[in-house]
């Protein structure tokens, strides 16, 4: 199982529930797709049970910091290529609309995981789309996550 999250925006209290939910449901790999925004949300990121792999978002303005306070749990990246199992995965922020679109169509892909709208959307296709929505809250009132199946590629939409 791989949970993903997007736009925690250093909602400490949405980061805490939220790994709280990745550990209760033993979750391998934990995806941030951007927007963590503090050096200081790294702490809560430790109490995974899981590795992590996160990128930056279009706020994540202090990016030495980030850096250097997430540097015992991944390396930050603007991009990132995964892969998991039999499965390819690309992950990018996506407030470049038309970089989405490609990486959805380039046929390289079995998932792309994208944020920045913090709104939920998932499109299955040849590529698959997953947006988690945003974990903090702020713009649409719903803190949301992903649980997926990396195997059959069936997922869980979690709000908390």
């Amino acid at each position: 199982m791989i949970g993903i999250l997007s736009d925690s925006h250093d909602h400490l209290t949405a980061i805490k529930k939220a790994v709280k939910i990745f550990n209760k449901n033993q979750v391998e790999l934990v995806i941030h797709a951007g927007d963590l925004i503090s050096p200081f949300t790294a702490g809560e990121f430790l109490k995974l049970h899981a590795p992590l792999e996160a990128i930056y978002g279009n706020n994540d303005g202090e990016r030495d910091g980030l850096k250097t306070a997430f540097s015992d749990l991944c390396i930050l990246e603007d991009f990132k290529d995964i892969s998991y199992g039999k499965r390819r995965i690309a992950v990018i922020h996506g407030h470049l609309p038309p970089l989405v679109d490609s990486l959805v169509h380039c046929g390289k892909y079995d998932i792309v995981i994208r944020g920045h709208t913090h709104q939920f959307e998932i499109s299955n296709g040849k590529t698959m789309l997953i947006n988690p929505g945003e974990c903090c809250g702020y713009l649409t009132g719903k803190k949301s996550l992903v649980l997926i199946d990396p195997h059959d590629l069936s997922y869980e939409m979690v709000e908390f």
